[in-house]
């Protein structure tokens, strides 16, 4: 057995540590408890959002098998910001940010009081990294337990998520749908607990977390609803506290190769653009060298597998009754296409955990597709570059009819102007719109495009319009589109240079987003440009405008090379 690292031996023995004790047992420990590890559980639970409401059960259960497993389980509050709830308001500019208040919250109560492991519970988008980033940072055993996904709703004949209700929008607008069924859709899209239920951010994330051997195998597209979630979280407590006694760390697992594979998921899935800005985040805290040329150079050998919405058919609960996750892997595994020699969580190999998986999902089913007629050749997050994003951007090319575009910029200094826009009919077929000033530092809070994404696709636009920011995308986003812009509007990148009527290319095919004016007309008009004043300079926005890096590195906040 590895030598006892316990940290909670600092604040539980010796004689002059009495106070300590004296606060402990005011918490329930007795004479025995002392000379058990302290694991403390990140629980996510709130009323705020679908993606939570069911996380306090799984953390009451964790912390029964705490118990049970001979651990002392002490549980503390995150936070959690409803996207959905958010999207398309002044709000959402506090989403990301949430990922880092996550993060420190869960680094400085693990830290401040010398736990010796940590259950992270999560749901919504942004504690996920948030969890996983704190993980990473502070080497401590941990696992991640996932709240679930949201079953999919119904609504005449059509199975729902909640990116449904931003395209009815977008289609009522156009005159395309009737009121009664705008609020028929709108009413049906969320039938009750999970996490949106497509391949959007929190079930990408979890499927990441889960090929990165730090989640239970299987647990990452479980509904929130089925008993099956619940039994999970109490085996991972389990496990949990098995790495403890080993001394087996984040960062033992969460080495390069461990990215990779997570990446490589993230393609095959189809998952959000989002995964590349959380997984630069992760490995940044993690100290490992991952770069946004990585993702591009996986996504050139890894097929997409998975026909799951927001482009795709299928919604999250159909794809775990075929497999899930684990089926993908080990049919990525299979090709070569994954790393099988990595550690997890358990302490066997990713191949060792994926032995009893068959190697084909059912023959009679169209939601994982067999290696030999993937959906796509390719991944579906391309990187973009050139003189608009010397820095890189990123796009989702799945779904598209075609993915090259160029055409005249109609420029938006906020997703408000541009959604405002859209609904008034303003945007034709062939325009390339620009929101900037949306970015990290400009928004600040980089928030997520889906109202105007949505309501292009609604007014069907979607094949023919191509929509570039600095800012990001939802997980539930589809069609032309381009986020991640770098440098951003508010740092004197190039998109804060284009004017109305400018001709912008975007080339998924050729990995370029190129501004099609003169070098010495952009020159001019770098000199005449000035940083716009911030937009907040008090509070949590205020302090995240001034620290926060670029897009391109993942957005982080304590990037001090």
């Amino acid at each position: 057995m590895a030598p006892d690292n316990r940290r909670s031996r600092i604040v539980t023995e010796g004689p002059r540590r009495s106070p300590n004790r004296a606060m402990l047992r005011a918490v329930g420990f007795g004479d025995d408890d002392f000379q058990k590890p302290i694991v403390g559980i990140a629980n996510a639970h709130s009323t705020i959002t679908p993606c939570n409401i069911g996380i306090g059960a799984l953390a009451d259960r964790a912390e029964q098998a705490v118990r049970a497993a001979g651990g002392m389980p002490q549980v503390f509050g995150t936070i959690t910001i409803s996207d959905g709830i958010s999207m398309g308001t002044p709000g959402m500019k506090y989403s990301l940010v949430s990922r880092e208040v996550i993060a420190d919250a869960i680094e400085t109560v693990v830290n401040g009081q010398s736990m010796d492991g940590i259950l992270a519970t999560g749901g919504c988008d942004k504690n996920m990294p948030g969890a996983m980033i704190a993980l990473a940072r502070m080497n401590v055993p941990g696992i991640f337990v996932y709240g679930g996904t949201i079953k999919p709703g119904h609504y005449k004949g059509q199975e729902l998520t909640i990116v449904s209700a931003f395209e009815a929008v977008g289609q009522h607008g156009a005159g395309k749908l009737s009121d009664e069924d705008l609020q028929g859709v709108e009413r049906n899209a969320c039938p009750g607990a999970g996490s949106c239920g497509g391949m959007f951010t929190a079930n990408t994330m979890s499927s990441a977390f889960e090929a990165m051997g730090m989640s239970l195998p299987g647990s990452s597209t479980q509904a929130a609803e089925d008993p099956e979630k619940i039994e999970s979280a109490a085996r991972s407590a389990e496990v949990l506290l098995e790495a403890i006694h080993a001394n087996r760390r984040p960062r033992d697992i969460m080495t390069r190769e461990a990215f990779e594979n997570a990446l490589t998921v993230v393609m095959a899935v189809g998952g959000s653009t989002n995964a590349v800005l959380h997984l630069l985040a992760i490995a940044h805290s993690a100290r490992v060298h991952l770069d946004i040329d990585d993702v591009e150079r996986i996504r050139r050998k890894v097929p997409v597998l998975c026909d799951l919405k927001p482009s795709g058919q299928y919604v999250t609960t159909q794809f775990h009754a075929m497999g899930g996750t684990p089926q993908v892997m080990k049919m990525l595994l299979n090709a070569g296409l994954l790393h099988g020699d990595c550690l997890t969580i358990s302490g066997q190999t990713l191949a060792e955990t994926l032995a009893g998986v068959p190697d084909a999902p059912p023959a009679d089913q169209a939601i994982i597709r067999p290696m030999s007629e993937p959906l796509y050749a390719q991944g579906h997050l391309a990187v973009l570059k050139g003189n608009l994003a010397p820095e890189g951007a990123v796009a989702k090319i799945t779904g598209l009819k075609r993915t090259a575009i160029s055409g005249p910029a109609r420029c938006y200094d906020s997703e408000e102007a541009c959604l405002d826009a859209i609904l008034a009919g303003e945007i034709q077929a062939g325009d390339i719109v620009v929101i900037r000033y949306e970015g990290p530092r400009g928004g600040p809070g980089m928030r997520e495009m889906l109202a105007p994404t949505a309501a292009i696709i609604g007014a069907g636009l979607g094949d023919s319009v191509g929509l570039i920011t600095d800012g990001r995308f939802s997980g539930g986003t589809y069609g032309m589109v381009v986020g991640h812009v770098a440098p951003e509007a508010a740092s004197g990148g190039a998109i804060a240079l284009v004017r109305d009527g400018d001709t912008i290319e975007i080339d998924a095919t050729e990995n370029r987003l190129w501004l099609h004016v003169d070098e010495t007309e952009l020159e001019g008009r770098r000199a005449d440009w000035e940083p716009p004043a911030p937009r907040f300079d008090r509070g949590v926005l205020g302090k995240y405008a001034r620290t926060v890096g670029s897009a391109s590195r993942g957005a982080v906040t304590d990037d001090f090379s």
